[in-house]
């Protein structure tokens, strides 16, 4: 197996038209050790040289992430919340489902179809009493395929790190993106 020297490196970032500073965002890795790596001053353990190639392949193939697209302003109620709070909120942003977090952990969803099913004298009941399953949660570097088959059985996914939500997905957004 013959491994990229570091001037192979630098040649297929400039090719990319990558700068340092982007190659080291998509690899996890700092921006001054790719300078090192790509000056010859460092040779790179086996992992971070696998991260640095991989993201250039990445960058070559156009591989799109759950975080290029997700909205990283999540509208949501809480499980506590009254029920009048989570229909204000669907109405003034226009959305027909939200997130139900508990301290920023996706525990369920509540939807117009679920609101359907309250009457008018439960707008001061918790959400809780009438929320539906969480929507599913991926990672950030989920890619677009695999979120979008979700997308084919969920009204949207939620994107996590370590188990605390950082953005939502709808079909809205992967049809923004194809247009």
């Amino acid at each position: 197996m013959d491994l990229p020297t570091p001037a192979d490196l630098r040649e297929r970032r400039n090719e990319l038209e990558l700068t340092q500073s982007e190659l080291a965002d998509r690899a996890d890795v700092s921006q001054p050790l790719i300078a090192r790596i790509e000056g010859g001053d460092v040779d790179p353990r086996l992992s971070t040289l696998r991260r640095i190639v991989s993201a250039l392949a990445e960058a070559e193939t156009g591989i799109v992430r759950a975080e290029d697209l997700m909205h990283s302003d999540v509208i949501n109620v809480a499980p506590d919340d009254e029920l009048s709070d989570a229909v204000r909120k669907m109405e003034e942003e226009a959305y027909s489902q939200l997130p139900v977090l508990q301290d920023g952990i996706p525990v369920g969803s509540i939807s117009q179809g679920d609101l359907v099913h309250a009457e008018e004298g439960d707008r001061g009941e918790p959400v809780r009493e009438f929320m539906s399953e969480s929507f599913p949660t991926v990672s950030e570097d989920t890619t677009l395929d695999e979120v979008t088959s979700l997308l084919e059985h969920y009204k949207a996914v939620m994107v996590t790190d370590s188990g605390e939500t950082v953005g939502i997905l709808t079909e809205a957004d992967i049809a923004g993106r194809l247009s």
